[in-house]
C-alpha cells in the first residue's frame, strides 16, 4: 500500500485547479518530500574528488541555483566557508532548510529564481548547478553569470545518474516503466538538459570563459527495487501531481518490471556523477 506520506502528497495536487499551472509552476513540489532521498545520491567521493581538483578551501565562497532539498550545497559545505543556494519552489526550499538544520552547517536560504536575485548578492568563486540548468532562462546566461562568478571563479555543472554502459542490466526495462507512467509532453523534455548545458558553454565562451575540466567519478551501491519504485516519482514528468490516484499501481508495476534483476528485492546500481567546470 502506498505509505502516508505519498497519499497525502498527491491528493493536494490531483483534485481541481488548472493541471497546465501545476505542471508549470510547481512541477516539483509534489516531489519534493521525495528528491533527496530517492534521486541518484552524490557520493561523498564525488565531493572530495571536485574539492581536491578545484583546490577548495575556507576561504572560498559557493552559491548553488536551483538547489531542490540542497543536495549540492550540503555536499560542498565542509569543504568551503560560505554557502548560498537558491529555488523557487517553496515546497524545496522547506526540504532544503530541514537538511540544513539536521547537519548544522550554516547556509543561507533564498527563495526564488536565479534570474532574479538581487544586484547586491555575489560575487562567487564557485557556481554550482544541477539539475536545475534546463529550467533556466537561457537569454540571461551572459550577463548572470559574468555578475555571479567572480574573477578567477568557476561554474561547476553538477548531476549524478545510472551508468549507462551496461554495468546496470536493468536500466532499459527502467526507463520503459518511466515512460510508459509519464506524461508524454514532460517527457518529451528529456535531453533540455544537454542541450542547454551545449548553449551555455557557447555563451560563456564568447565572454572568455574556458571549459577547464570534466570531471567522472563512479560507484556502486545497493538499493532496493522498492526505492527504485519511488525514485520515478521524483521526475516531473511522472510526480505525484502528474499521477494522482495512479501512484499505487505505478509502484506495483515499476517493483514488478525489477524483480527479476533483484536479490533479495535489492539491486546493484552503477552510479556516475559528473562535475564540468568552466573557469572564468
Amino acid at each position: 500500500m502506498l505509505a502516508p506520506m505519498l497519499i497525502a502528497l498527491y491528493a493536494s495536487f490531483s483534485t481541481g485547479g488548472d493541471r497546465d499551472e501545476e505542471l508549470v509552476m510547481g512541477r516539483f513540489a509534489s516531489t519534493a518530500e521525495l528528491y533527496a532521498q530517492f534521486r541518484p545520491p552524490y557520493p561523498a567521493e564525488f565531493f572530495r574528488t571536485v574539492a581536491r581538483k578545484l583546490k577548495l578551501t575556507k576561504q572560498h565562497s559557493l552559491i548553488d541555483l536551483g538547489t531542490g532539498p540542497g543536495l549540492l550545497a550540503l555536499g560542498f559545505a565542509p569543504h568551503v566557508g560560505a554557502v548560498t543556494a537558491v529555488d523557487p519552489e517553496p515546497a524545496m526550499l522547506a526540504a532544503a532548510r530541514a537538511a540544513v538544520a539536521r547537519s548544522g552547517y550554516e547556509v543561507r536560504l533564498i527563495e526564488g529564481r536565479a534570474e532574479d536575485l538581487a544586484s547586491d548578492i555575489g560575487p562567487f568563486d564557485l557556481v554550482t548547478i544541477g539539475r536545475a540548468l534546463h529550467w533556466m532562462d537561457r537569454a540571461v546566461f551572459g550577463p548572470l553569470f559574468t555578475r555571479l562568478i567572480a574573477p578567477g571563479g568557476a561554474l561547476v555543472i553538477c548531476g549524478s545518474s545510472s551508468a549507462r554502459d551496461h554495468s546496470n542490466p536493468w536500466l532499459d526495462s527502467y526507463d520503459s516503466a518511466r515512460r510508459a507512467w509519464s506524461d508524454e509532453m514532460l517527457w518529451s523534455q528529456r535531453g533540455k538538459g544537454e542541450e542547454t548545458q551545449r548553449e551555455l558553454v557557447a555563451v560563456l565562451e564568447r565572454l572568455g570563459f574556458s571549459v577547464a575540466d570534466v570531471i567522472r567519478v563512479k560507484t556502486t551501491h545497493e538499493v532496493s527495487i522498492s526505492d527504485l519504485a519511488q525514485r520515478v516519482l521524483t521526475f516531473s514528468s511522472s510526480s505525484p501531481a502528474v499521477l494522482g490516484d495512479r501512484v499505487d499501481a505505478l509502484l506495483a508495476d515499476v517493483e514488478a518490471r525489477l524483480l527479476p534483476f533483484s536479490r533479495d528485492g535489492r539491486i546493484t546500481e552503477t552510479l556516475v556523477s559528473t562535475a564540468d567546470v568552466i573557469r572564468r
